[in-house]
């Protein structure tokens, strides 16, 4: 199907058409999309016989839309259509010259425009013949240097397309790298988790890595490249935790629809929890450098993950993550090994799985997706297909009966407060509070208590 056709069976572009003479172009996101013959939502548009506010307050009756101002200074304007799927974003052309407006744009694939009424293509940036060639160039070095972010996008589309990355736009982000940092944390974040959503990935931050712009936003990453292989991963630790971000990948794309569906799911942050997963994934050993003590050549990370899980949570709201993403990181970093712990019980019980869904309640299918991938990274010379195997099949087990379990669970009654412990045992704030409480938390996860009347003698006999 061809841009014409394209445009011609978009039922929104098809109705601007019939209700107005206006010369207006499809830019951007919009065309890129069709020309790989892709679906697109967010239309872009630039209307260029008409002032763009005016324009866009027609088009917010025609389509009975919310009218969203974005940039007053700049003239862009979005409709939101009643489906909050579909929107329009209306602007008109830089200095009047759509040549001007796709020359400031940041890649070759993202500045080509096509005429709504002809189909007609402007393409003076060879962004048709990019795409063809599966290639990411840039527009103009300047454009970097105007708005660092657009170094990020580089990546983003990689990560999202898989398309190799031209010489010259390697050169130009590794001449303007140092200005990555100028940007609004917000607005890096943003393209963080919308690379993190794409695909490769993996593959993207490699690449990041080569120019240095990932240990300018990550520098943690200097420290993982310190960890060199040992008996139990094959790779550094570096490279241990791409092949993380992989590997969670490839679980999602060869699992149930169920377990698609949930990890699809927009619960915080605006981005998948597929993305915040694999970004957990990067993040998982980030406390091994600073836990790492080598005893009879035998390299030990004792309590990485808790002193990871730390460091996440702090990393992350240093970048203005919210409070759920994270928290959500953090746990899923805290809990990477946990799945498999409980799998290499010496007897695995159904109380034994039970206390396991307890505890990591809407977030058991990430963790036991991550400890996965984990296992599927890390094949050092100790490790034997045997070994992952048994890990893999067990680990699957647990998942099985989650999704058995899961519509059954309700959440676990707070039997007893703060409150009630201090009068029952008649002792008042203090370290010791905070012990019972969370051994009575730990006896509701494991099913040893169920009752207030068991409650109550849980805490009298605590020791």
């Amino acid at each position: 199907m061809n841009i014409t056709e394209k445009i011609n069976s978009d039922f929104i572009l098809k109705k601007i058409i019939e209700n107005f003479d206006n010369e207006i172009y499809l830019v951007g996101g919009s065309v890129r999309d069709y020309l790989m013959g892709k679906e697109s939502f967010d239309r872009d548009i630039i209307v260029m016989d008409e002032d763009a506010r005016e324009f866009s307050l027609k088009l917010k009756t025609l389509f009975d839309a919310a009218f969203v101002p974005l940039d007053e200074e700049n003239k862009i304007y979005r409709l939101v259509l009643q489906d909050k799927i579909n929107y329009i974003d209306v602007t008109n052309p830089i200095e009047g010259s759509l040549e001007k407006d796709l020359m400031r744009r940041d890649l070759t694939m993202n500045a080509i425009a096509a005429n709504i009424r002809t189909g007609e293509i402007v393409d003076i940036a060879g962004g048709v013949t990019d795409i063809k060639n599966k290639c990411i160039n840039y527009v103009c070095e300047q454009n970097f240097e105007d708005d660092p972010l657009r170094l990020l996008r580089v990546y983003r589309f990689q990560a999202l397309y898989g398309f190799n990355l031209a010489p010259e736009t390697i050169h130009a982000v590794c001449k303007f790298a140092s200005l990555i940092k100028k940007p609004a944390v917000e607005r890096i974040n943003y393209e963080i988790l919308k690379l993190f959503s794409g695909k490769y990935a993996h593959i993207a931050l490699e690449n990041m890595n080569k120019t240095w712009i990932l240990e300018e936003i990550f520098p943690f990453v200097k420290e993982l490249k310190q960890v060199p292989p040992n008996s139990h991963h094959h790779l550094d630790l570096f490279h241990h935790s791409l092949e993380t971000v992989k590997q969670i990948q490839d679980i999602y794309e060869n699992s149930a629809d169920e377990i698609k569906e949930h990890l699809d799911s927009v619960d915080f942050g605006g981005f998948s929890r597929l993305a915040h997963l694999k970004l957990a994934g990067f993040m998982h050993d980030i406390g091994k450098f600073s836990t790492w003590t080598i005893e009879e050549g035998k390299h030990r990370f004792i309590k990485h993950d808790d002193v990871g899980a730390k460091m996440v949570l702090k990393l992350l709201k240093d970048m203005h993550f919210s409070n759920k993403q994270s928290e959500y990181v953090s746990t899923m970093v805290k809990n990477h090994i946990y799945p498999s712990q409980v799998m290499s019980a010496p007897q695995i019980t159904e109380k034994i799985m039970m206390r396991y869904i307890r505890k990591m309640d809407q977030s058991s299918i990430d963790a036991i997706v991550l400890a996965q991938a984990d296992r599927l990274s890390a094949r050092g010379e100790e490790i034997t297909e045997e070994i992952v195997e048994r890990n893999i099949n067990s680990l699957n087990m647990l998942l099985k009966f989650y999704l058995e379990k899961r519509e059954t669970l309700k959440p676990l009654p707070k039997l007893l407060d703060g409150n009630d412990v201090m009068q029952i045992l008649k002792i008042r704030p203090s370290e010791k509070l905070g012990e019972i409480l969370l051994s009575l938390h730990e006896a509701q996860l494991s099913g040893d208590v169920s009752t207030r009347e068991q409650a109550v003698n849980f805490i009298k006999t605590y020791k």
